[in-house]
């Protein structure tokens, strides 16, 4: 089975158009739209005065009901004025008759102290002389104590400050032997990270002079093994010298030989 011919032929579309002819416009043209009737500039004048006229309309119903707003919202505000000052009204008055109580109250009990001291006033001049000797013994006595508590402070003030004099005393030696021993401390780190250098570098030196040694005696080695071979190849060159000759002098010979 052979391959179906899948070939087009090629038709040029700008010659297949001017075969066809025109074509005919199902729409508006942009001759027609250029040719659209347009209104005159007095009527353009018109449609703006009429949306100008709109707009003032619209502000005038807005500051209507803003006017109708702002009174609504002053009635409101007297309305809860008015309340707030009647409880502050109410409020004032109630801590008025509370002090008023108070006051009366206070006056009463001095009139009932005042009674009370008049009638203990006869009694106690007959008692004042016992009283006062009583109260100067007693006032003696007061002040011997009052000394006595204040000799003790002193003491107890004088044994605190010995005290803790000592106690910052033992904690400065403490401390002072603390530093000793981070001093000493340190030292010893010092000196043990210097024995440690100069160790490796020992060390270091050692290995450097063993590694000199082994170059020089493999030099020395290479040296002489050079010089044996030079030796070697001295003698087989005299060898073969010789033998030249030899050779030689019998070729000569049996020519004298032959000649003869």
């Amino acid at each position: 089975m052979g391959k179906r011919d899948n070939r087009v032929a090629y038709i040029n579309p700008i010659a297949a158009a001017r075969a066809r002819g025109p074509v005919q416009n199902s729409g508006p043209t942009i001759q027609d739209y250029l040719s659209r009737p347009r209104p005159t500039w007095e009527e353009v004048k018109e449609q703006l005065e009429k949306k100008k006229k709109g707009s003032r309309a619209l502000a005038d119903f807005e500051d209507k009901m803003n006017e109708k707003w702002r009174k609504e919202l002053a009635k409101n505000r007297e309305k809860l004025l008015g309340g707030s000052d009647k409880d502050k009204e109410k409020d004032k008055k109630a801590v008025d008759k509370e002090k008023e109580k108070e006051e009366k109250d206070k006056k009463e009990k001095k009139k009932k102290e005042r009674k009370k001291s008049n009638r203990h006033s006869s009694s106690s001049s007959s008692s004042s002389s016992s009283d006062s000797f009583s109260s100067s013994s007693s006032e003696s006595e007061d002040e011997e104590e009052k000394k006595s508590v204040k000799k003790k402070r002193k003491r107890k003030k004088s044994s605190g400050k010995r005290a803790s004099d000592s106690s910052d005393v033992e904690s400065d030696a403490e401390s002072k032997t603390i530093m000793v021993l981070v001093h000493e401390k340190k030292k010893k780190r010092i000196k043990e990270e210097g024995d440690k250098e100069k160790d490796e570098k020992n060390r270091r030196r050692k290995r450097k002079a063993e590694r000199g040694y082994r170059d020089s005696s493999s030099d020395s080695s290479a040296d002489s093994d050079g010089e044996e071979v030079d030796k070697s190849k001295k003698k087989r060159k005299k060898k073969h010298k010789k033998h030249g000759r030899k050779k030689k002098k019998k070729a000569a010979s049996q020519s004298d030989s032959e000649l003869d």
